[in-house]
């Protein structure tokens, strides 16, 4: 099980194929997938299930790191920790 201290930051950095690294909130993250999903032609099964775009990406926030937007591309996040 992972150390629950991992998810105590709010930052995240974000990487796409061909676009440099981004560092998001989470919720700036929230809002990044919510676009995606949107432009979607057709989600997952999986994402299907909940009837709103904030449900499915909250969801997507909750249980992945990646999402699969079609041959060669991607979206990816990972939560980071910024010293200050």
């Amino acid at each position: 099980m992972p150390d629950p201290r991992l998810y105590e930051s709010d930052t995240y950095v974000v990487l796409e194929p061909n676009q440099p690294e981004q560092f998001l909130t989470i919720t700036e993250l929230h809002e990044k997938l919510q676009a995606v999903l949107a432009a979607q032609e057709e989600l997952p099964a999986e994402l299907q299930q909940f009837s709103s775009l904030s449900e499915q990406a909250k969801h997507l926030l909750e249980t992945a790191c990646e999402f699969d937007l079609g041959p060669g591309t991607f979206i990816q996040w990972y939560v980071v920790r910024l010293e200050k």
